[in-house]
């Protein structure tokens, strides 16, 4: 893979992949990873809650981060 494309997908989504993470509440994080909880929903989250447990991925749903 040519290094002139590595990240370039990132400029077509919005704020650049960045949010607040809807489970450990990290502002200004890249968001490019997806969980699903419990009832099916999905949540985008980031590197560090990718392999949280997933009661912790189920409270921030339940609290109104999503």
């Amino acid at each position: 893979m040519a290094k002139t494309k590595r990240g370039r997908i990132l400029w077509s989504l919005p704020s650049r992949g960045r949010g607040t993470c809807p489970v450990c509440d990290s502002k200004r994080i890249k968001l490019l990873y997806t969980r699903t909880t419990t009832d099916g929903s999905s949540l985008k989250v980031c590197k560090k809650c990718f392999n949280a447990v997933q009661e912790r991925v189920d409270a921030a749903t339940v609290y109104g981060k999503d």
